[in-house]
């Protein structure tokens, strides 16, 4: 446990940002979200759709006064969420699993 080599606790805040290991583009995901990352892809899929629909109503609702910059900003929002939601699902199921 306290032997030279013993990597069990992150040392500084470089040795906590790289725990887990991660490689390449999973890097750009926060540690404390990369260790949750089912939780935090359903998270992401829900508040996608919940903006997606809520930029379109205000969208078609609104569509000839300045409201509608809002509704497309929305749109926007959610469509951005819905990928990144579904590439943090494909990182977790790619993970080996943890004894």
């Amino acid at each position: 446990m306290n032997a030279r080599n013993d990597h069990t606790a992150p040392r500084g805040l470089r040795g906590w940002w790289l725990t887990p290991p991660r490689s390449g583009m999973q890097r750009w995901i926060a540690p404390w979200e990369y260790r949750h990352l089912r939780a935090w892809a359903a998270i992401r899929t829900v508040s996608g759709l919940v903006f997606t629909g809520l930029g379109s109503y205000v969208i078609s609702a609104t569509w000839p006064s300045g409201w509608a910059i809002f509704g497309a900003y929305l749109l926007v929002v959610g469509l951005a969420n819905l990928p990144f939601a579904y590439w943090e699902l494909n990182i977790a199921s790619s993970l080996s699993p943890q004894s």
